[in-house]
């Protein structure tokens, strides 16, 4: 009795395991059961352990495959995160004041930033780990210049396609803006970003923008609109912050830095006043006659003249190496 109380009510043998595994939507753990089964087997794990791995290993795996659609979907220009940032060259931004734009509550509290700084202080560096960051914690990001949305949207808009192109940038859970003033916009352009930024801030969808102008004192005259400027800014800062990128340049630091290395090409040092070759010392000391016995032997070739010149400068070679 208790022999037929243990037995499966199926037979293993004959059942297959990738079809069910498949319509589970296992997709890791159907690639590599095989390979558990047998670590198990050759470790003794327990049924508990195996159990265990299957999981844990399917779970690590969804997370990985999320990461990379969702930053495939966010279109950034490059991959960095906070840790990469350096923040020992700047003078007022710390990661504290960046604690809460890390965090799920960027998103579920509708947080939003503007980046301010000159250019090369990262700005665009900051608002991408900033969006990647929000990726890792189960959202969608989508990034784009000013130029780029400005643009599309004018185009849209000239078609009679706005509420259609809109769409694209207000689904993203995050969106970052990035360059906001270094070019030079369309007439319409406050009156398309206005449209981004009022139903990103009525739904209460974060946005990250980057700018070397003053959002307060200079998007009016680079949006071409003071008041809907005022009215953009008014928006994005009512649950959000200005912060202040400042500090040199990351892509110029290496020119500012007062090393007195000398300069190198493919790793070799190249001094600065090279000293001459032996060769270039030989042919320096050799001062050939102008007789008009050499001016003879031009007009006949110019052996005599190439003979002496050989001979000269063996010599010189042979001085310049006893030296």
């Amino acid at each position: 009795m208790a022999n037929e109380d243990t037995q499966l009510p199926f037979d293993p043998a004959s059942v297959d395991l990738d079809a069910l595994l498949k319509r589970l939507n296992l997709a890791n753990a159907r690639r590599n059961w095989r390979t558990y089964v047998e670590r198990a087997e050759e470790n003794g794990w327990s049924c508990r352990d195996f159990f265990v791995l299957l999981v844990v290993e399917e779970i690590a795996h969804r997370q990985r495959t999320r990461l990379q659609r969702g930053t495939g979907h966010a279109r950034f220009p490059f991959l960095k995160t906070i840790d990469d940032y350096d923040f020992t060259l700047q003078t007022t931004l710390r990661p504290a004041l960046l604690g809460s734009y890390l965090g799920p509550e960027l998103v579920s509290e509708g947080r939003s930033l503007i980046l301010m700084g000159k250019t090369g202080r990262g700005k665009t560096h900051l608002a991408v780990a900033i969006a990647y960051r929000a990726i890792q914690n189960g959202f969608t990001a989508l990034f784009t210049t000013a130029a780029e949305l400005i643009e599309d949207l004018s185009t849209a808009s000239q078609r009679g396609d706005l509420r259609k192109a809109l769409a694209n940038y207000l689904q993203p859970h995050v969106l970052v803006v990035d360059e906001v003033g270094y070019l030079s916009y369309g007439s319409d352009a406050a009156n398309v970003l206005f449209h981004v930024v009022n139903e990103r801030h009525q739904r209460r969808r974060p946005m990250i923008f980057t700018t070397n102008k003053s959002p307060s004192s200079q998007w009016g005259d680079v949006l071409h609109d003071a008041d809907l400027a005022d009215a953009i800014v008014d928006r994005i800062l009512e649950r959000g912050r200005l912060l202040i990128v400042d500090g040199p340049s990351y892509r110029t630091r290496h020119i500012n830095s007062g090393s007195r290395e000398p300069a190198r090409i493919s790793g070799i040092h190249r001094p600065d006043f090279p000293e001459p070759t032996a060769t270039y010392r030989a042919s320096s000391l050799v001062r050939l006659p102008r007789s008009s016995h050499t001016r003879s032997a031009q007009g006949s070739k110019g052996v005599s003249v190439r003979s002496s010149c050989r001979r000269s400068c063996r010599a010189a070679v042979a001085l310049t190496a006893a030296e």
